[in-house]
Order: C-alpha cells, then sequence, then structure tokens
C-alpha cells in the first residue's frame, strides 16, 4: 500500500482552476521533491493531502485513509511543517513541545520521551529550557520539525523548510531531512532546487494544475525535449571503423532520432551524442558488438534540475 496515493485530485476556486486532476503515489520510505512554479498548484495539494482544504473531485489517500471521509485517521499519519513553523515566540521550547504532545495526545510519560527523543534528532536539546523568540531562525525551523515529528508519524509533509535560511543552516536542516527520510517518507516542496537533488530519491514537478515530470532525480535531469540525450564513445577492436559507416548505423537504429558527432581526446576513439526516444542502451551495445567495437562510454547526458523546471515550468 503507497504511504500517499493521489487520484485525479482536482480543485476549483469559484472560476480559477488551481488542480486539473493530478495523480501520483508515493511508496514507504521515498523522500520525494515536489516542486511547481509560484501558483503551479502544489501548496493546494499539500493542503489538501493535510486536510486543511477539501478537493473539488477526485480522492487523495494517507496511510490507506482517505483524506475527505477519514481525515482524522489521515491526520495521525502525518507530521506537517508549513512555510512559516507553527510555533509560539512567547513559550519556551520545551513548554510548547509539551503543549504540541497533548494536542496529539500523548500521555504525560509518552510526552517526555518524545520530546527528548525529537529533541536529540533535531538537535535542540540544549535549547529546550529558552524562549523560542530568543532562537535563531535555523532554530526556530528545528523547533517547528520537532513539533512535526513528536507523534512518530510515518509520513513528513514539508513545505519550503529552509526558506529564509542562510547557507550553513540550510545545509544543517538538509542533512537533517535526509537522517529522518531514512526511516520515514517524506515530501519535500522548495525552490531550492540543488537542496532537491541533494537531498530527494524522486522529483514530481507539476505546472498550471497539471502534472509535467514525475520520476527518480536521475531520470528527470536526463530528460530532454523529444526525448533522451546519450553520449556514447567507441574504440576500434577487431575492425579498423570509418566514422561515416559507424554514424550511419548509428542513425538506422529504431528510436535514434538524430546523432551527431562529438571530439574524444583520443584520436582513435569516435564519439556520438544521440537524441533517442527512449533508453535505447541496449541496442547502441548490441550494434557496437556487432560491428567488432569497442564500447567505451554509453551514458545519459544530464542536465541539472533547475535547467528541466524551467523547460517544464516555462510559460
Amino acid at each position: 500500500m503507497p504511504a500517499i496515493d493521489v487520484r485525479d485530485l482536482r480543485k476549483n476556486y469559484g472560476e480559477h482552476v488551481a488542480l486539473r486532476g493530478i495523480s501520483f503515489s508515493v511508496e514507504q520510505g521515498e523522500v520525494v521533491g515536489f516542486l511547481g512554479p509560484n501558483g503551479a498548484g502544489k501548496s493546494t495539494a499539500m493542503k489538501i493531502l493535510t486536510g486543511f482544504l477539501s478537493p473539488t473531485g477526485g480522492q487523495a489517500f494517507v496511510g490507506g485513509h482517505e483524506v475527505l471521509s477519514a481525515p482524522v485517521a489521515a491526520q495521525r499519519m502525518l507530521g506537517y511543517l508549513p512555510e512559516h513553523a507553527p510555533i509560539y515566540l512567547d513559550m519556551r521550547v520545551r513548554d510548547f513541545l509539551q503543549y504540541i504532545g497533548k494536542i496529539r495526545g500523548l500521555g504525560r510519560v509518552e510526552r517526555a520521551r518524545s520530546i527528548d527523543r525529537v529533541a536529540d534528532q533535531c538537535g535542540i536539546t540544549p535549547r529546550l529550557g529558552q524562549q523560542i523568540s530568543a532562537l535563531s531562525k535555523g532554530f526556530r525551523q528545528r523547533v517547528g520539525l520537532a513539533q512535526a515529528l513528536l507523534h512518530s508519524p510515518p509520513i513528513l509533509i514539508l513545505d519550503e523548510p529552509t526558506t529564509g535560511l542562510d547557507p550553513n543552516q540550510i545545509v544543517e536542516i538538509r542533512n537533517l531531512i535526509r537522517e529522518i527520510g531514512r526511516k520515514r517518507t517524506v515530501i519535500l516542496s522548495t525552490h531550492i532546487l540543488s537542496e532537491v537533488q541533494a537531498t530527494c530519491d524522486r522529483v514530481i514537478i507539476i505546472n498550471r494544475g497539471e502534472l509535467v515530470a514525475d520520476g527518480s532525480t536521475d531520470s528527470v535531469t536526463a530528460r530532454t525535449e523529444g526525448g533522451q540525450m546519450l553520449h556514447v564513445v567507441l574504440a576500434p577492436d577487431t575492425v579498423k571503423p570509418d566514422v561515416e559507416t559507424v554514424e550511419a548505423g548509428l542513425s538506422a537504429l529504431d528510436g535514434v532520432v538524430r546523432v551527431q558527432r562529438t571530439e574524444v581526446s583520443d584520436r582513435t576513439h569516435m564519439g556520438f551524442e544521440l537524441l533517442t526516444d527512449g533508453d535505447r542502451r541496449e541496442a547502441i551495445f548490441r550494434f557496437a558488438t556487432g560491428q567488432g567495437l569497442m564500447l567505451l562510454e554509453l551514458a545519459p547526458e544530464r542536465t541539472n534540475l533547475e535547467e528541466v523546471f524551467r523547460r517544464l515550468t516555462a510559460a
């Protein structure tokens, strides 16, 4: 059973359509980057998952519970850190976590153990006696994360958890999220795309209420317009190759859209860039061995996530 299962989810605000029937599932233990430009609908989707909004149509399940018909059961499965941490500045850290523990229905002994656990996990044990207003923004975010973890939820939804932090604080929170993600399902929304590449196993991108990309971080960054770009380097093995013949042979393979020669440092080697309509590595390997060529390199040409995001969400 998926940790999160979204089926044809739609949301209208009057005449404005925020979500246009998106569907995806997140397996247990995945760390997923949930991305989109401002106004794309990602915050709406997260608010539906957490029970703050009702969908216009479709369904969303959290831990097997439908968020509309069983909201309390679904919310018990969740820890949620919104963009602005839900903390009371005039409270001390321990008192605030005690308060959250009572809201979550934790007994006195369980509450004390949970506070010690999340304080250690989030690195705020020395700050438990301090007033929250005296903490840096980085530590306030840690307190917000601690409240989301207090009831040991199997699923975490984090909305812009590093907004407003300095580079050192971002690295600290990123490492903390990566550590937490080893034992929990995490959905992370952020505009810092390098953070997603460093933290997430998978990326979901929505634009104008529609899902435009869903796959592993590697597969999404390997995408190019019209297919996949492969970098190929061949060398003589049993025959002395003719470059034009090899180029023509690669061009004739099923699924190869375009072939372009590239320079390589060793002049006896041949380099090519192939635009393909999908994963055609097996066909290229068979071609090389059939032609008596040694395949030295066969790898997807990768762009960074920022370039892919810009291309998929351009107006």
